[in-house]
């Protein structure tokens, strides 16, 4: 965890957070399912700004305000479950006050082999252009909190080869009644217009799905109608990254995908993503992961 003047914290790791918080230590490293309740630390700083690298899914009860989402205010009224995609920066409002609920963090390299990996992209509602919460009907809570429950249930017993699989069905479940509850409250409720920051998400993830190479930050700000500058200090204000900081995470993720799921080499995938020489693509991604390339690849074997 790091934070400086007038930058969120930022956590890395699953037990980072839990730490912070003043939580017991994760079951498994890579995901999560934290009770509100047991929060013990003192989060008021904390909750004024923080980025994470991994998914959050939280249900809240008995929260009255709004959460700070990107550019915009994610309305919070009444509680309501909310999605939180990896990098993405939130703040509570200071007027929020206690709540209870469950929170369910995952870490994207727990998607790594599964078709989640990519289709979790798919779901709206993870998107900086979401601002409400997803308000359920009593029937709908016990539906989410009955999903909860059977992951917490398959990671306190002794985890095993189906283990993952047995989670991630879960995961996937719990996704897809969340598109059916939210389709039926978009119904009467209004999302708001992209904000440029959503706009730059999605010119990075086109990039990085129709074309070859490395968009650089001169690209993002023309597609964008700002200058170069302009973009990076905005980035900076919202995420404490500047766009160049974005395409390398975006990059590390293409990455990830690719060695996980294809049967390219190295030296293959650092061509295909814009890289002249293999080994400047294998620092970065040593720099960012902790492993080489080769480790990282080998893992799915």
């Amino acid at each position: 965890m790091k934070k400086s003047n007038h930058q969120p914290y930022t956590f890395h790791s699953i037990a980072e957070m839990n730490k912070a918080l003043g939580m017991p230590p994760p079951l498994h490293p890579l995901i999560a399912l934290n009770d509100y309740k047991n929060i013990t630390a003192d989060i008021s700083d904390i909750v004024k700004g923080m980025l994470m690298d991994f998914y959050k899914i939280s249900y809240k009860r008995n929260l009255s305000g709004k959460i700070k989402y990107g550019q915009h205010y994610y309305d919070f009224n009444e509680g309501g479950l909310s999605f939180i995609s990896p990098n993405q920066l939130i703040a509570e409002d200071e007027s929020n006050g206690e709540c209870d609920g469950f929170t369910l963090l995952i870490h994207p390299d727990f998607l790594r082999g599964y078709s989640l990996t990519t289709t979790i992209k798919n779901y709206g509602f993870f998107s900086y252009s979401a601002n409400e919460a997803l308000q359920l009907s009593e029937k709908e809570k016990e539906t989410v909190l009955g999903i909860f429950k059977n992951i917490q249930d398959e990671l306190e017993q002794r985890l095993d080869n189906f283990s993952q699989d047995v989670i991630i069905s879960q995961i996937e479940l719990l996704l897809n009644y969340s598109n059916r509850f939210y389709n039926r409250q978009f119904i009467t409720r209004k999302a708001v217009n992209n904000s440029l920051l959503t706009q730059m998400e999605k010119l990075l993830d086109d990039f990085f799905t129709t074309q070859e190479g490395l968009p650089t930050v001169h690209y993002l700000a023309d597609k964008l109608n700002v200058s170069p500058t302009y973009l990076s200090d905005l980035l900076r204000n919202l995420t404490g990254m500047n766009a160049q900081q974005h395409i390398h995470q975006k990059l590390i993720e293409k990455a990830k995908e690719i060695l996980s799921t294809g049967n390219l080499s190295v030296a293959e995938v650092a061509y295909q993503l814009g890289f002249e020489h293999p080994q400047s693509f294998s620092k970065i991604f040593k720099r960012k992961t902790n492993l080489t390339p080769i480790e990282f690849k080998q893992s799915f074997n």
